[in-house]
Parts: structure tokens; sequence; C-alpha cells
């Protein structure tokens, strides 16, 4: 299992809006997620707009590419884009980029 964590910038004046969006994510969006391999995917907040992911996968390349087929997905992304800093022109599924794991105890 291929564990994988990334960080995002959420936009300070839209906090509290992000943290809302995510108490309700879409119930398709869930299953394509649950379909396209993440596992145990959490999300953490800090209050500077810092965003912490964390997720499980067999293949995360595989895994991105499976939600990037999805009609669920390009809903989302677009909705999410605005929330975010330093994007660069793509959207926030692009932006994820895995940081290196230099310790695990498992």
């Amino acid at each position: 299992m291929q564990r994988v964590c990334f960080l995002l910038k959420v936009r300070s004046d839209r906090l509290e809006e992000y943290r809302r969006r995510h108490e309700e994510v879409w119930p398709d969006m869930l299953a394509a997620l649950t379909a396209s391999g993440w596992h145990n995917y959490s999300l953490f907040l800090r209050e500077d707009g810092l965003l912490v992911g964390y997720l499980e996968t067999e293949d995360f390349a595989a895994a991105q590419r499976a939600m990037q087929a999805t009609e669920v997905n390009a809903r989302w992304q677009h909705e999410m884009a605005g929330f975010f800093e330093d994007l660069d022109g793509g959207g926030p599924d692009q932006a994820m980029r895995p940081l290196t794991e230099v310790f695990h105890l498992a």
C-alpha cells in the first residue's frame, strides 16, 4: 500500500466555506474516490490555510487517472479551484504533489 501526503494552500478568506463544503462532500464524489482506489483519505487544515492531505492507495498515479476520468471529479475540481492559492493555472488535483516520506513507524 502506498501512503501519499500532499500540501495545498486554502485562501484565508475561504477557510470557513472550505470547511463547510467538506462537511457535505457529494455522495457520488465519495463513491468515485473509493472506486478509484483512494483509501484512508484525510484532509487537515491549519488556521493559516495550510492543507495537508493524506491517503493510502495501491498506485497513486492510477488512482489519480481513475478520478480524472470521472464526471463528478471534473465538477468537484471546478467548484474547489477558487479556494486555493498557487494552482499555476491547473486545478487542485493537478497541484497535489506527493511529499517524500522520510520515516514511517509501522
